[in-house]
C-alpha cells in the first residue's frame, strides 16, 4: 500500500507534559483510507493524547503526524473541516434543546447535514425537542455522534463512542459506524470495550505505558494467543487418566487446556473420552478472544517493566 493511501500516518510520536511524564514514547503506525482502525489500551496507555495529536489538538514534542496528507495542527484550518471528532464528553449548554444544539453546531459547519438527517442517523430524532440536560447518559452520547458527523466527515474520531449506551444503543451505533466505513469513512475510535474492538476493527494496535505493544487485525492479534478447552471428568475419572499430550490443568474435576491447535487438541480429547466410555460434562472450546489477548498482553508487559 503506497502513502498516499493511508489517510491518517503517525511517525515516531512523543508528547511530555510539563510535569515531565511521557505520555506518548515514539510510537508509529498508519491507517488506510476506509478503515476502522482501533488503538486499546489500559487506562494511562497514552491513547486519549495520541488521539489529541492526530486530532491537531496540541503538536507533538517530536516526531511526524499527517492527516489527509497534512499537519493537523498547524495545518489546521485545512484539515478541521474534513475530520468529525467525537469526545469522551461534549459539554453542551444544558438548556438548549437536542435541536437547537444541533442547529448552533451545524452554523460552525462547512456543509453540514440537515439537523433531522444528522438526528436521524442517531436515532435522536424523536427527541429533537428535549433539552440536552434532560437527556439520558445514552442519550448525550448519540448527540456528541450526530455533531461529529455533521459534516459528513472523511475521517472520524471517536473516543469512547458507546460508553452509558445500553446493549441496543451500543448495537446501533456499531452498524452505523460500519456504513459509514462502507461508504468510504475513515473512522479511528478509542473504546474500553473490546467486544466492540473485535466486532467493528479492521486492524487495531493496543498501547502500554505510551508504547504500542502489538498490531495488526483482531484475528492477527488473538491467533498467537492459545485456545482453550475447559471441561468437568465425571466423579472416579482422575485428571492422569487424560493423554499426557494434551497438557492439562487441573481444580479438582475442573479441567482446563491451553493449546494452540484447537481442533487437533479437541479431536484427541473428544476420542479419549469415546474410547474410554467418559463423558465430559459443561464441555467448552473457543478460540482465544481479543480480551483475553489484551488482558495477557497488560499483563505480560506490566510484570516485564
Amino acid at each position: 500500500m503506497t502513502s498516499d493511501e493511508y489517510v491518517i500516518e503517525a511517525e515516531g510520536l512523543r508528547r511530555t507534559y510539563a510535569s515531565g511524564f511521557e505520555a506518548v514514547t515514539g510510537i508509529s503506525f498508519s491507517v488506510a483510507r476506509g478503515e476502522i482502525f482501533a488503538l486499546l489500551g489500559t487506562n494511562g496507555a497514552g491513547k486519549t493524547s495520541t488521539v489529541e495529536l492526530l486530532e491537531g489538538l496540541t503538536a507533538p514534542d517530536d516526531g511526524r503526524v499527517r492527516v489527509l496528507g497534512q499537519d493537523p495542527f498547524r495545518e489546521r484550518a485545512a484539515v478541521r473541516p474534513r475530520i468529525g471528532v467525537m469526545l469522551q464528553e461534549g459539554g453542551f449548554p444544558s438548556d438548549l434543546t437536542v435541536a437547537e444544539t444541533t442547529r448552533m453546531w451545524a452554523g460552525c459547519t462547512s456543509g453540514a447535514r440537515p439537523t433531522g438527517e444528522a438526528l436521524k442517523l442517531v436515532g435522536l430524532a424523536e427527541r429533537s425537542g428535549v433539552r440536552v440536560k434532560q437527556l439520558s447518559g445514552g442519550e448525550r452520547r448519540r448527540l456528541d455522534l450526530a455533531l461529529a458527523l455533521l459534516g459528513r466527515p472523511e475521517v472520524l474520531f471517536l473516543d469512547e463512542p458507546t460508553t452509558g449506551l445500553d446493549a441496543e444503543g451500543r448495537r446501533d451505533t456499531w452498524e452505523l459506524v460500519r456504513a459509514l466505513r462502507d461508504g468510504g469513512t475513515t473512522v479511528l475510535l478509542t473504546t474500553h470495550y473490546l467486544e466492540e474492538a473485535e466486532s467493528l476493527a479492521d486492524r487495531l494496535a493496543i498501547m502500554h505505558r505510551g508504547r504500542i505493544v502489538t498490531t495488526g487485525t483482531p484475528a492477527e492479534v488473538t491467533a498467537a494467543r492459545p485456545a482453550r478447552i475447559r471441561f468437568v471428568l465425571p466423579e472416579g475419572v482422575a485428571a492422569g487418566r487424560l493423554p499426557l499430550s494434551l497438557r492439562a490443568a487441573a481444580a479438582g474435576r475442573r479441567i482446563e487446556i491451553r493449546t494452540h491447535h484447537l481442533q487437533q487438541s479437541l479431536g484427541e480429547l473428544l476420542l479419549w473420552a469415546k474410547e474410554s466410555d467418559v463423558r465430559l460434562e459443561q464441555l467448552d472450546a473457543r478460540s482465544a478472544s481479543l480480551e483475553e489477548a489484551f488482558l495477557d498482553i497488560a499483563q505480560t508487559q506490566t510484570a516485564g517493566a
